[in-house]
């Protein structure tokens, strides 16, 4: 990046900082608890307050059969280390109806590029469905919102989504793959201010210092680097919902082994679907504290989760389904260190499910079986993965699917009391009933 950058994140205002959580085997707890809660409610309410998937993120807004009319609600449905990201929830709802970018500088009213450089919240949502291919890089401003739900969205094809020194940002419900280098160009970042932009990596999503960011529900694949990097001293970040697949280096969080600000990264991954087609970094951690929860692991060719720096890694009931090359069952991999300095790393597995010979190393505390004993609540059990990411990437949704869901939900709960069905069993129907009831929908 330019000098001129560098000088332009001095002049941050501090609001737009981020320290870190002191504690943050809090959020970790406070995630399993809401995850438990998900999953126990249908058998005691009925459900009639929730779906019940097992995931809090999803049963916070996708039943409503209102969701298109209080669409901002999901602003409080975030969970882990991003939670706090409220977007453009306080703002106005600004609709793209122009899929143009023929200007980054001086950007057409009704485009992506002129919503997202405004100076105010704004909550941002599509006319219709299209493909908006970038010319350049997409500089978000703080306090937006990014919803694709309602519209099938694909931003493809260019550079895509930058979030750069700033803050409280969502994602929700795009499609983001086969993106481009940019650079060498001008390219508008607010309002007051444009300037020259260098090469861009070509990521889908690029956290450069930003903080209190959420990625929800899209689906990523197929980019010059990263589907989502975070680096430069980015924190308060959750990564849920998300189907990535067709990608060689899906994930890195974290600048390099010598940026030290990168300790006060915390990030949470939770939800996602790893699928086909990728290779490595799910993700590539350094230096902070990262918790990966309930996600399936379906695809890797040469490791799933990696690091370096000695950072900490959580890893609690993800299901990894290792490939058939004798060589490529480990899920993890240490880099730039020899086992002398890495067995001291907190790397724990608690829960986890290891498929077709994978397995696990763990170090630091997470190697010590008192760890599992002292850890006073656990996330959802690996075996219910599957339905709780079965819609993971972006979803097709329908008004009024919500009340369909919930009465479908509760009738199947009710028969599961009856027979006394095993839990997992009931889980099971209770997923498969919303999906079937999306696709008809």
């Amino acid at each position: 990046m330019t000098t001129l950058l560098f000088f332009f994140f001095f002049l941050l205002p501090p609001t737009l900082l981020s320290s870190p959580v002191q504690n943050p085997e809090e959020v970790v707890q406070e995630v399993n608890r809401k995850i438990n809660a998900s999953i126990a409610r249908p058998r005691r309410s009925l459900g009639y307050l929730s779906c019940g998937s097992g995931n809090p993120i999803d049963d916070c807004w996708r039943c409503d059969p209102n969701w298109e009319k209080n669409r901002q609600k999901l602003a409080d449905c975030a969970i882990g280390f991003g939670k706090n990201a409220i977007g453009g929830r306080d703002g106005k709802i600004y609709v793209v109806d122009d899929a143009g970018d023929d200007d980054p500088v001086n950007p057409k009213p009704g485009t992506l590029r002129h919503a997202v450089i405004q100076d105010e919240p704004l909550w941002i949502i599509f006319a219709r469905d299209m493909v908006i291919q970038l010319k350049e890089e997409l500089l978000m401003n703080s306090f937006k919102t990014i919803d694709g739900r309602g519209a099938s969205v694909h931003i493809a094809g260019g550079p895509c989504i930058t979030v750069q020194y700033v803050s409280n940002i969502i994602i929700h419900g795009i499609h983001v793959h086969d993106c481009k280098q940019g650079g060498n160009a001008m390219v508008r970042a607010s309002p007051r201010h444009y300037g020259w932009r260098t090469v861009s990596d070509g990521d889908g999503v690029s956290i450069f210092g930003g903080s209190h960011v959420w990625v929800d529900h899209c689906s990523l694949s197929n980019c010059n680097d990263g589907l989502i990097d975070a680096i430069h001293g980015s924190t308060a970040i959750t990564i849920s919902n998300n189907y990535m697949t067709h990608h060689d280096k899906v994930m890195l969080l974290g600048h390099s082994d010598a940026y030290t600000q990168d300790k006060d990264m915390q990030v949470t991954i939770a939800f996602n679907h790893f699928g086909e087609g990728l290779v490595q970094r799910m993700p590539r951690c350094r230096l902070g504290y990262f918790h990966v929860v309930n996600n399936d692991y379906t695809h890797w060719e040469m490791y799933a989760i990696g690091g370096s720096a000695n950072p900490t890694i959580n890893s609690q009931g993800n299901r990894f389904v290792a490939p058939d090359d004798r060589f490529s069952k480990e899920v993890t991999k240490r880099e730039d260190a020899a086992e002398s300095e890495w067995q001291s790393w907190n790397w724990r597995s608690e829960g986890d499910m290891l498929v077709n010979g994978a397995f696990f190393t763990a170090s630091g505390a997470g190697a010590s079986s008192s760890y599992a004993r002292a850890s006073s609540l656990s996330a959802r059990p690996s075996s219910l993965v599957g339905s709780i990411t079965t819609g993971a990437g972006a979803l097709s949704c329908k008004k009024g699917v919500g009340e369909w869901l919930i009465a479908t939900r509760h009738a199947l709960s009710i028969a599961g009391v009856k027979l006394d069905m095993e839990a997992k069993i009931v889980d099971l129907l209770l997923t498969v009933a919303f999906d079937v009831i999306v696709a008809i929908w």
